[in-house]
């Protein structure tokens, strides 16, 4: 009922920058939180960063400072800016957006993800 759609992964050399964006589409009433998962190899999906619809924001620390995750409201789009990236940025970068579809129903819907590769 509600399709996410994920763009801008790619390599990337160290310290260098890439946007990942995700647009979300579908019966949707009300968007709550956007935000953007990761999971490498053998490890467990974490979350990178997420901002509710008041704007405020939460960031893993290990991005802090890095990364900038802003969403468009109108559009239903979230956008994470990715500056100075490293190695350990290497992975699948997943979209994930919760809210309200038009029936009242809750939603929590997955992107299909993006690889990231950081790499020289």
């Amino acid at each position: 009922q509600v399709q996410l759609v994920e763009s801008g992964g790619g390599l990337v050399q160290p310290g260098g920058s890439l946007k990942l964006s995700c647009a979300a589409s579908g019966r949707i009433s009300v968007v709550d939180a956007m935000g953007w998962y990761r999971q490498a190899p053998g490890k467990q999906r974490e979350l990178v960063a997420v901002v509710a619809s008041d704007e405020s924001a939460e960031y893993a620390d290990s991005v802090k400072g890095r990364f900038t995750n802003s969403r468009d409201s109108a559009k239903n789009t979230v956008l994470l800016q990715m500056n100075s990236v490293q190695p350990e940025d290497t992975a699948g970068y997943f979209c994930n957006v919760k809210g309200q579809l038009a029936a009242g129903s809750c939603f929590a819907s997955w992107g299909q993800g993006t690889q990231v590769n950081v790499s020289s």
